[in-house]
């Protein structure tokens, strides 16, 4: 019985262990969330943004030894489970409400856009992978594709610093699009469901398209929400291309690795399938979204945490000219698609 008890024994040594080790970093993580979520939900305004800024000025915690292995942790794993909790709100039935072409057209629109993101990162000639993740981050939903994306990047310095500006660049956009776009959709008088179609099918975060949704009446928000959680859903395939893609030039160019396809892909797979066979329950679902997002604020505020604002200034103003002229594309794509009456 001793000889059997033994490995248990160690096992909790062991994970004791490395509690202790990752818990200082985390706990700076879990504040700086704790805070941008305050100010977020008090004075209006992202929390991914408010999380960022505070990592941002709080930079010099990462150079403690102590914090620095949980900070790591939460800016790799504690990203990886939260995207892949995204999964648990998607089902196939919502992209069947959308109407088989409507979806097609999305499709191409998003994969338009990571095209775009990739010609436009090589005329202004900055790394591929940056033109990528930047089309991504547009295309699909924002600052949650852009750290999905950056996870199966090449693990570099100058990648870290244009995740981050990344998610400055669409969370910033997002809102401003949250403001304009119902703006214009009134002026141009049109209808509910289109506007709704419009909002979900360009705006880039999941919060900022149910503000604007609601702005324009329920059923606008609805129709929003729905398309938005289909492009949402196009995050996987994304991914799973733009890894599969990096991993072959990677390992031709360094003789390096990129997994082909990452375990929270598999983990984001797994749940949409759990949804789509009705064996997620709406409580679950929900529950697994407020812990995606809770995980996505920390994982931000570690990237934070890690990351100089002269670091980010080094990028120049290219990054932001792929990000908008990206937004500008979609904006254009999916407006043309519903005016030649696209969405069915």
């Amino acid at each position: 019985m001793t000889g059997a008890a033994q490995p248990t024994a160690s096992t909790r040594l062991t994970l004791g262990l490395r509690a202790r080790a990752l818990w200082p970093g985390v706990a700076v993580c879990l504040v700086i969330a704790l805070s941008a979520t305050f100010v977020s939900e008090h004075y209006g305004g992202p929390p991914l943004l408010y999380a960022l800024l505070i990592g941002l000025a709080l930079n010099f915690l990462s150079s403690n030894a102590a914090a620095a292995e949980g900070i790591s942790f939460c800016s790799r794993t504690v990203l990886r489970i939260g995207v892949a909790l995204l999964g648990a709100r998607i089902t196939v039935n919502q992209v069947a409400e959308l109407g088989w072409q409507f979806a097609l057209a999305l499709a191409v629109g998003v994969a338009l856009t990571i095209a775009a993101g990739a010609l436009l990162a090589r005329l202004l000639r900055c790394p591929s992978e940056h033109g990528l993740l930047a089309g991504a981050s547009v295309g699909i939903c924002g600052a949650s594709a852009a750290l999905a994306v950056s996870s199966v990047l090449p693990a570099t310095r100058e990648n870290e610093r244009f995740t981050l500006l990344a998610v400055v660049g669409v969370t910033l956009l997002s809102t401003l699009a949250m403001v304009v776009y119902p703006l214009i959709l009134q002026l141009a008088g049109a209808s509910a469901l289109v506007s709704g179609a419009f909002l979900g099918g360009t705006i880039h975060d999941v919060a900022q398209v149910v503000a604007a949704g609601t702005l324009l009446g329920p059923q606008a928000a609805e129709t929003a929400v729905i398309v938005k959680l289909y492009r949402v859903a196009l995050l996987a395939p994304a991914v799973l291309l733009i890894g599969w893609v990096l991993r072959r030039r990677t390992a031709a160019v360094q003789g390096a690795r990129v997994p082909l396809i990452p375990g929270f892909m598999l983990g984001f797979i797994a749940l949409v399938a759990l949804a789509s066979l009705h064996l997620i329950t709406p409580e679950m679902a929900e529950a697994a979204s407020a812990a995606s997002r809770w995980m996505l604020v920390v994982a931000i505020a570690a990237a934070g945490l890690k990351t100089h604002l002269q670091e980010l200034a080094k990028l120049g103003w290219q990054p932001l000219a792929m990000l908008v002229g990206e937004t500008l594309l979609l904006a254009l794509f999916v407006g043309a698609v519903l005016a030649w009456g696209g969405l069915g």
